[in-house]
């Protein structure tokens, strides 16, 4: 008997026998069962459900095509994922600090947060900054900033990542001059910048400068590092920060390879060879709550985008075809109330990461709802990462939940569900004219209330917020930034900008806008510009002079 059909008709009599029998007496919890994404869960998954594979072609082994078990043949039995815990407060001085304090507990990465006024190229004593220097993540008005921040921090033998994005370009300059200063050559350094400037029109707002100057900018960077710093990742596409905006796990991923997509066509419409850059993407995803789906994510990312590459734009090198990608627990699903029980929801988080193959990872504090974590919060949020490295076994075989009936549907549903997305963006011309018809925006904004109105409603359980409250609240001392750190940052940039050649300065950044207003490549008069000390804020309003200011279209 032909074993499909056995299966077929023995689980036909389960439904209609024991099945039956037991949800009349013990009805189920609900009606109908769904992930975040809104895909139906079936009560029992079976061969019955996972299409006709082919096993090579959809699955195949870590480290070759299509990745879906893995970017790397070995994977945690080779070496273990990077340790990055993100970091940043204040001045540069006391970031530094506790980057060692991370560095001395184990972490194996640097992952630096800038503060807003820095994210969107302010220096700390223009107006805009008052009340927002250092407040969620460090001040960096200068090459002088930096020297602090990775002061006895060797950078040949750190990765450094950096989120920032509208000034990545600039934030790269000062990190290529200090290592030169250590006497560390571009091309031994290791790190990524976030420079993912598509999603800062849809989910974060932290632009400057309108879509074709940006994409300038970031094929510049692009260019310049494929050339000159091989070990360095150009760019990190955020579907985390798509996600904490309110996406679903579907619609992040479809997100966030529409903006992969955009980049690799800008790279190749700026005369790059594909093969030449697309090995150094990288991507950066969120850990949700709903568990299954969030590893099937993973996984269905990963293969989405090795056929991406290969089919859509012809890349040779198989290399070119694997999605690395870092993740972050999800910031959004932390709450005030109860603030220990987000121990339990990280370490959950983490988990879902390993499971799915991540290659780097920062885990939240328990805290973070409240303020930036102290340092006994990041201490527990870094032993998560290393409980589970060191004590689970989780990472002794590779992609241990291959061959589930459910994990192999939900990573095909998503995928499929995925391209439907990007098919859709395709017709409207890409992410770009996606973004500028607000389309993206609405399906965001569509999803995080739907997510809300579901927890107000108790449809969708969160523990403390809506079910299982306790009357009075712990006290919980969080991190608290001392307004005086603000006042300290604006006294040393000014005494900085006095003790400078100022008329070195002044030729820099006439330099940065003449190169600016052709097509030449940007990057090496940013480095001599941030060499001589001109300031974050110098540099982006001759940028800004240029290429004008981003305003957002009224979407609503």
């Amino acid at each position: 008997m032909n074993e499909k059909k056995e299966i077929k008709d023995a689980l036909k009599d389960w439904e209609n026998t024991t099945l039956s029998e037991t949800i009349t007496k013990y009805p189920e919890r609900k009606e109908e069962f769904y992930t975040i994404s809104e895909i139906p869960l079936k009560q029992i998954y079976t061969p019955l459900d996972i299409k006709e594979k082919d096993y090579m072609a959809d699955l195949g082994f870590p480290g070759e095509f299509p990745f879906t078990r893995g970017v790397q043949p070995t994977m945690y039995r080779g070496r273990f994922w990077t340790m990055r815990q993100y970091s940043g407060f204040a001045t540069a001085k006391e970031s530094n600090q506790r980057f060692r304090f991370l560095l001395d507990q184990g972490q194996t990465g640097l992952s630096v947060a800038f503060d807003l006024p820095t994210q969107i190229g302010y220096d700390s004593d223009h107006l805009l900054s008052q009340g927002e220097v250092g407040k969620v993540g460090v001040a960096i008005d200068s090459l002088a900033d930096m020297e602090v921040l990775f002061d006895r921090i060797p950078l040949d033998k750190v990765s450094t990542s950096m989120t920032i994005n509208a000034p990545a370009a600039i934030l790269l300059a000062m990190y290529i001059a200090v290592a030169e200063k250590q006497g560390v050559s571009m091309d031994k350094l290791r790190g990524t910048i976030q420079n993912d400037i598509l999603k800062e029109y849809v989910a974060r707002g932290t632009y400057i400068f309108p879509p074709g100057p940006s994409m300038r900018l970031i094929t510049d960077t692009f260019k310049f590092c494929s050339e000159n710093m091989p070990r360095w990742n150009t760019i990190s596409i955020s579907g985390y920060h798509i996600r904490e905006a309110g996406s679903t796990a579907v619609q992040e991923v479809a997100f966030t390879l529409a903006d992969g997509i955009a980049y690799v066509q800008a790279a190749i419409d700026a005369g790059l060879d594909v093969d030449s850059f697309a090995s150094r993407l990288s991507f950066f995803f969120g850990s949700h709550s709903d568990f299954f789906e969030e590893i099937a994510k993973f996984r269905a990312a990963r293969r989405l985008w090795a056929r991406i590459m290969k089919e859509r734009f012809h890349a040779k090198d198989e290399q070119s075809c694997r999605m690395r990608f870092h993740t972050q627990t999800a910031g959004c699903t932390l709450t005030s109330q109860q603030p220990d029980n987000n121990v339990v929801r990280v370490t959950l988080q983490a988990l879902q990461a390993v499971l799915g193959g991540t290659q780097s990872l920062h885990t939240n504090s328990r805290d973070e709802a409240l303020s930036l974590p102290t340092r006994e919060s990041v201490q527990i949020a870094l032993r998560t990462q290393q409980i589970i490295a060191f004590e689970t076994g989780a990472g002794d075989t590779i992609d241990p939940l291959a061959g589930s009936y459910f994990i192999e549907t939900l990573t095909d549903e998503i995928e499929q569900r995925a391209m439907e997305y990007i098919e859709q963006i395709d017709s409207m011309g890409g992410a770009p004219a996606a973004i500028e018809k607000g389309f993206i925006q609405r399906e965001i904004h569509e999803s995080a209330y739907a997510f809300q109105r579901a927890v107000d409603e108790e449809s969708r359980i969160v523990v403390g917020v809506n079910r299982f409250k306790v009357d009075e609240e712990q006290e919980f001392d969080y991190l608290r930034i001392d307004p005086a750190s603000e006042t300290s940052q604006i006294t040393q940039l000014l005494y900085m900008k006095g003790s400078r050649e100022i008329t070195d300065v002044v030729e820099a950044l006439h330099r940065i806008k003449k190169v600016a207003e052709s097509d030449a490549n940007l990057m090496p008069a940013l480095i001599d510009a941030v060499k001589v000390y001109a300031t974050l804020g110098e540099i982006c309003q001759v940028l800004r002079d240029v290429f004008g200011e981003y305003r957002a279209p009224d979407i609503l």
